[in-house]
């Protein structure tokens, strides 16, 4: 698949801080569309070795009724960006974006295993990943990394407002009864209604959607397969 907009690589923080401010004017965190009638949906995940100084993406497409692999690409590339607190998605765009390159046909929905909105700047791997493509994204992270959010219900689907003092940037949800929640934050081209709507869609029997779990032992599937290998010298995309 092809992107919609123009992948840039900022040298410095500086830059990359810059870069952000002008994505954060593209974002729009709102649904255009109907997700309900969305039939795929692609997690997005990224390993790293840092000894190495290497990434490896992966994107797994998923048929959301069944969530049936559909197709699924990897590639590895070089680091090219230091490790900077709200600036990870440099680090991890360029090997995304090699993956991407070889998907056989654009996805209804990114799920990152990151955040959108949820973020200092408002622009998260999902938010510019979203941007990136023209495709709704979305991010489902592990923790809530810089906001607060009292403790949802005990039961699935209950959820509570991720709070940047008082902006609500995303939703904790509970997506499996007694088990701990994921934050939810929209990205781009889809609100967070619709986000938490289709996670619970993707996360039918564990804590996180199927999405970001193919996506995950994908990528370091191929983080392990890179390091038996000559280190790349950019990106090496592979389908998976």
């Amino acid at each position: 698949m092809e992107l919609a907009g123009e992948l840039r690589r900022p040298r410095t923080v500086e830059d990359a801080v810059a870069e952000q401010q002008r994505l954060r004017g593209l974002v729009r965190a709102e649904s255009v569309g109907d997700a309900a009638r969305w039939r795929t949906a692609a997690g997005v995940d990224v390993a790293y070795d840092d000894e190495a100084g290497v990434c490896a993406a992966a994107v797994a497409v998923l048929d959301a009724a069944t969530l049936d692999v559909v197709d699924s690409v990897t590639a590895v590339s070089r680091i090219e960006f230091p490790y900077v607190s709200g600036l990870l998605a440099f680090r991890e765009i360029p090997a995304v974006v090699a993956a991407l390159r070889e998907l056989a046909a654009a996805p209804d929905v990114f799920v990152c295993d990151g955040y959108g909105i949820a973020h200092p700047r408002r622009v998260g791997l999902a938010s510019h990943l979203g941007v990136l493509t023209g495709i709704p994204s979305f991010g489902v992270a592990k923790n809530p990394l810089y906001f607060r959010c009292d403790e949802p219900g005990p039961e699935r689907g209950a959820s509570t407002p991720l709070l940047d003092g008082t902006e609500a940037v995303g939703r904790a949800l509970r997506t499996q009864t007694g088990v701990k929640p994921v934050y939810v934050s929209a990205g781009h081209l889809v609100g967070v209604d619709d986000a938490c709507a289709v996670t619970l869609r993707l996360a039918r029997r564990y804590r996180l959607p199927e999405t970001t779990r193919a996506a995950d032992t994908l990528c370091r599937r191929a983080l392990a397969q890179a390091a038996t290998a000559q280190p790349p010298s950019g990106g090496a995309a592979s389908s998976a």
